[in-house]
């Protein structure tokens, strides 16, 4: 974050910088105080080191001067008094103003650092947010498709004619909805009755799922206006891709009555995380210093902007389960901005963490 600062005009303009180089920032213009400081004490002790040479001068002529000079020796010791006040007024003046800017530029610092922490905190939520608000629509993504006439026909009665109009049915949402990877309809014992992409996963029809835990928890669901979070995996069945499986009941009634199945869609979470905690707006000068991470409630990493540790590392600041705020590495400078998420609407969040991890520059 930068601080701006206001410049009243001065009756002196020679002595601000010329027009276009005027200081933008706090910082700049307490160093441009600094030096304009510098330059007039060291004119001060240039016109005093000028007056006590012309007053010593003027004693040695008084001196030649003999009788008639004596007054005029007077007048040439007071110069020299005041030229010694002067330069002594001159160095607590260099002192005070250098201790004073000193500090100023050290709050100055620290202001500034303290900024670009909360700034840090703050693109950390915003990344959470981001993707808080993108899982709360995949929640009603799932309860909304299990309530699908095709999809509970297929649960309720899985004839061969069923499976097909189902299977075409999740091929239609796909093409419209391009973040999952595919929609698993599954029969209450588990088994995968139809997939929307049965030409780019062939062999998941007949695939037993009855062991997953969102399988478990969706089956026991009580109605359809609930859901099962999915925490981000790698899934065998689609290539090893990173998901998120969010699972609704499927209901012989479409929201209600006796469960049928299971609708699974798998949220094609590596390419949809990547474009945020990329997107994340990071000054390109420290984009090279800089990680922007989402991280689950155990801190393991589940998106980096550079790619690296994604479900196999561990962010190795610990939180203390605070909500939101900087840790700083007392030996290696480096600097975790970090902010819990808030959920979004219904969607109450899994105790995600946005983070940004910056080393020293």
């Amino acid at each position: 974050m930068t601080a701006h600062a206001s410049v009243l005009p001065s009756p002196r303009l020679h002595e601000m910088p010329p027009s276009g180089s005027e200081p933008t920032t706090l910082a700049e213009l307490t160093r441009e105080v600094g030096r304009i400081a510098g330059d007039r004490v060291a004119r001060i002790r240039q016109i005093t080191a000028q007056a006590k040479m012309l007053a010593l001068n003027a004693l040695i002529e008084a001196a030649r001067a003999g009788e008639h000079g004596r007054g005029f020796s007077v007048v040439a010791q007071e110069v020299r008094g005041i030229g010694a006040e002067i330069e002594a007024l001159a160095q607590e003046l260099e002192t005070g103003l250098t201790t004073r800017i000193d500090a100023l530029q050290r709050g100055v610092a620290a202001m500034t650092a303290k900024a670009e922490r909360e700034r840090l905190v703050d693109l950390s939520l915003n990344a959470i947010e981001l993707i808080d608000r993108n899982l709360y629509e995949r929640t009603c993504d799932v309860r909304w498709w299990a309530t699908d006439a095709a999809v509970v026909a297929c649960g309720l009665d899985p004839t061969p004619a069923a499976i097909a109009y189902a299977s075409e049915r999740l091929g239609v949402i796909l093409s419209a909805y391009t973040v999952y990877l595919d929609l698993w309809l599954c029969g209450r014992d588990g088994t995968v009755l139809a997939n929307g992409r049965p030409d780019r996963y062939p062999n998941l029809r007949g695939h037993c799922v009855a062991g997953e835990t969102w399988f478990r928890d969706a089956i026991r669901l009580p109605s359809g206006d609930d859901y099962v979070p999915g925490e981000v995996r790698r899934e065998p069945q689609l290539g090893g891709a990173g998901v998120a499986t969010y699972a609704a009941g499927i209901y012989e009634t479409g929201g209600s009555g006796r469960p049928c199945g299971v609708l699974a869609i798998h949220f094609d979470w590596e390419a949809q995380a990547r474009a945020i905690v990329e997107g994340v707006r990071i000054a390109q000068e420290d984009r090279a210093r800089t990680r922007v991470l989402l991280v689950d409630a155990q801190r393991r990493i589940l998106a980096a902007s550079d790619g690296k540790g994604v479900l196999g590392e561990t962010l190795a600041v610990d939180l203390n389960g605070r909500e939101r705020g900087v840790v700083r590495d007392r030996h290696t400078g480096t600097v975790t901005a970090f902010h819990r998420t808030p959920g979004y609407e219904t969607y109450r969040g899994l105790g995600w963490y946005g983070a940004i991890v910056q080393s020293a520059g």
